[in-house]
């Protein structure tokens, strides 16, 4: 995995709107006194949801909100593949896992879909600004892979033609369904389940 740093541009400032503001204090008070920086995390995928990637200013922001050294957060932020670090395509940013299973059920082949769809290279944003992509280490549905992450949703066994037609529902604002692409059920053998099938039996 490549060296992760900040994007040399930058807003002035980051404020959590009014209703994130309140949800990040709720969230801080599930901690116990003196615990608070457990929820740098939760805090750092609001900010991120909110702005659409993870600002300077944002982790200065939750630094401040939790008590933290500023390079604490700066430290999670840039250790996480979760947390984007310069903008991403504003309809759809793509992960694509590229650890064993998936690259040896095609993963590679979603690559190039991205790289022809989206752009040459990843962390670089499409012509019109609406894709990203980046290939990440597992994302844990190995089962059934190859598969992506698009924000918080898996899109899983893909073929090079089924991703297609994933960004071409984002694209067009309905995106399908997350989950198996081949209407498998969770991790079920492909073609469905072939044990306990006679209910009278169980």
């Amino acid at each position: 995995m490549s060296v992760r740093r900040l994007n040399p541009e930058q807003p002035k400032s980051f404020v959590f709107s009014p209703e994130n503001l309140e949800w990040a204090k709720q969230t801080i008070a599930k901690y116990p006194p003196g615990k608070q920086a457990s929820a740098v995390i939760p805090l750092l995928w609001r900010a991120q949801e909110q702005e659409g990637w993870c600002t300077e200013p944002a982790i200065r922001y939750v630094a401040e909100m939790l008590g933290m050294a500023t390079i604490r957060v700066l430290e999670v932020a840039t250790f996480y593949t979760m947390f984007q670090l310069s903008p991403v395509g504003k309809k759809a940013h793509i992960q694509v896992c590229g650890t064993t299973p998936c690259m040896l059920r095609g993963s590679e082949g979603l690559i190039e879909t991205c790289k022809k769809r989206i752009h040459p290279e990843q962390h670089h944003l499409s012509a019109d600004g609406n894709f990203s992509w980046e290939e990440v280490e597992c994302l844990g549905s190995c089962a059934n892979a190859p598969m992506v992450q698009i924000f918080k949703d898996t899109y899983e066994d893909l073929t090079p033609e089924l991703l297609e037609a994933v960004i071409d529902g984002f694209a067009k604002g309905t995106p399908p369904l997350p989950g198996s692409q081949i209407g498998r059920q969770a991790s079920c053998p492909a073609g469905g389940p072939t044990t306990l099938k006679d209910l009278e039996k169980t």
